[in-house]
């Protein structure tokens, strides 16, 4: 395979230059590591506690369901929010859940549905997390190390993971449930020592917050009018529904297929969690020799191959060695999947871009638990993990035509502050509206399909930023008179809309410019829609509009 990558190549640990990062990227191995153990925990009492097999499976089901429900509202907190006081709340909140988990588990009260519940709880806290903590890695690192720093993030991660299950075996096979519960819920105060310590500049907001649903609405709106983030988000969705399968039937696998105790099981986990590692650490010279589609499609026919083998293998060593090809798998898809989307997405959109990344896959993930359950109640777990098996491989085809991905790019997504407030004549508030914009072209006919090519990618823009009603006409009188039309509902969501103008949404106006023969700029007309009924439709004069009333 050539390179195909277009960034230049920086050294793999070159974002723990930084030091807030490295601060939270240390801090947050031991966050993860109490994740981990309580998860051994989790996971193995519930076989200890419920008679169904896909009550077991449910377990990863109640971790991930809360993220794909609440994923996009967390995102529209990130992007409107101080991201470091988001997850001191996250944080908070999971240590009181894990106490309460704790406590509940050392009394004898533990129920199969009570686990649930806390569990499901735990990953209301990931999902109000994750957005604000993979969005907050940009403002950690400059653009150049964010691929970087994504991926150290999973060998952080999977670092914890590779001995994590482990300990947490000999902590239940030892001490019970209970006691890895409680070692989860002091593992959050490192992190959360670090964030109280971690000053983050306040950026000046020149313009109010979004209103909540509107933020919701928005994030939609930009990765619907995105196709290279679409492709991401259902080949996410995919991989996590298919490859959930062996976390979701690990401990069945231990108990039924390799007849093994709550030990055996973290040793596998374990050992998923060296081959992690060791995907991390190749994720980066992978992404400079193969294209990213390749990266990916690598990463399904090997944890296929993973399911397969630890389905039909009764050999603990077998399924350990399928395990390390299953974790390098997992972190070279998703860390790629994760570099995408946010070399895909400027800082103003990145939290609900991501939250939404995050609703696939976790959504995936907890669909998969669940159908992957019955079929293990139903047929077994080892003919469950081959069914899953042919999904990824199926996966894996759907790159060869319709939803490739895309190679990562340089484009300048930083904002282009070229637009200025407007001076007007009428007291207009900021919810005034609606806005009618309407702008002129003088087109030559020999320059009418590039500008018919170049305004097809305009309309995108526009619509993907908030326009509504977007259109094109020409005159009939005046062949080379083009107008272009959009609508914003109200003043401030116009304004909104031009401040999310990146560099190279700028390129694509300066193509525009060229092409205007006019001896003047574009002459843009910006209009106030009104009702036919005077009495509502006074406005009084005004030399210029305040934003901040």
């Amino acid at each position: 395979m050539t390179d195909h990558s277009v960034t230049e190549r920086v050294s793999p640990l070159s974002p723990f230059k930084h030091s807030i990062f490295r601060s939270v990227w240390t801090a947050s191995l031991a966050s993860n590591f109490g994740g981990l153990i309580q998860s051994v925990g989790a996971a193995w009492m519930m076989t200890a506690i419920a008679s169904s097999v896909d009550m077991v499976a449910l377990v990863q089901a109640a971790t991930t369901l809360p993220i794909m429900l609440f994923s996009l509202a967390s995102g529209a907190i990130a992007d409107n929010y101080n991201r470091r006081k988001v997850m001191m709340i996250a944080q908070f909140f999971m240590l009181v859940v894990s106490v309460a988990l704790a406590v509940t588990a050392y009394l004898g009260a533990m129920t199969p549905w009570l686990l649930l519940g806390f569990t499901f709880l735990l990953g209301c806290g990931t999902a109000l997390n994750n957005p604000s903590w993979q969005a907050s890695v940009g403002d950690m690192v400059p653009r150049s190390d964010l691929p970087a720093a994504v991926a150290l993030n999973s060998m952080g991660f999977n670092m914890t993971r590779s001995v994590g299950p482990a300990i947490g075996g000999a902590i239940v096979a030892a001490a019970g449930a209970a006691a890895a519960f409680a070692v989860n819920a002091v593992s959050y105060l490192p992190l959360l020592f670090v964030l109280l310590r971690w000053k983050t500049p306040e950026s000046a907001r020149t313009l109010p917050r979004e209103p909540f649903g509107l933020a919701m609405t928005a994030g939609l709106r930009y990765v619907a009018m995105s196709p290279n983030i679409e492709k991401v988000l259902l080949r996410a969705f995919v991989f996590g529904f298919s490859a959930v399968s062996v976390l979701a039937l690990l401990p069945l696998v231990a108990r039924d297929i390799v007849r093994g105790g709550p030990l055996l099981y973290g040793v596998l986990f374990g050992a998923f969690g060296i081959g992690a590692v060791g995907g991390a650490l190749l994720s980066s010279r992978l992404r400079h020799v193969l294209t990213s589609e390749w990266n990916v499609r690598l990463g399904f026919i090997g944890f296929a191959a993973c399911a397969a083998i630890a389905g039909l293998s009764t050999m603990p060593w077998l399924t350990c060695l399928a395990l390390l090809i299953g974790g390098a798998s997992w972190v070279t898809s998703l860390s790629l999947f994760n570099i995408t989307v946010q070399m895909s997405t400027p800082r103003w959109v990145v939290g609900r871009s991501l939250s939404l990344y995050q609703t696939a896959t976790f959504g995936g993930m907890a669909l998969g638990s669940w159908i992957w359950g019955i079929a293990a109640d139903a047929y077994g777990p080892g003919e469950a993990l081959l069914m899953s098996a042919v999904v990824l491989i199926a996966g894996a085809a759907l790159g060869l035509k319709w939803f490739t991905l895309p190679e990562q790019t340089t484009l300048n997504l930083d904002p282009a502050n070229r637009f200025k407030e407007p001076h007007v004549a009428l007291d207009l508030k900021p919810r005034s509206g609606p806005i009618a914009i309407m702008i002129e072209y003088i087109i030559r006919e020999e320059d009418v399909p590039a500008f018919l090519d170049v305004m097809a990618e305009r309309r995108r823009i526009r619509r993907r930023d908030g326009a509504r009603q977007w259109t094109l006409s020409r005159d009939l009188e005046n062949p080379e008179l083009w107008m272009e039309t959009y609508h914003t509902p109200t003043w401030i969501e116009y304004v909104r809309h031009n401040q999310r103008m990146t560099q190279a949404d700028a390129v694509i106006s300066e193509r525009i410019r060229k092409l205007h023969s006019g001896d003047e700029p574009p002459r843009v007309h910006r209009m106030i829609e009104r009702p036919t009924d005077w009495s509502a439709a006074l406005v009084s004069p005004k030399q210029i509009i305040d934003l901040h009333h």
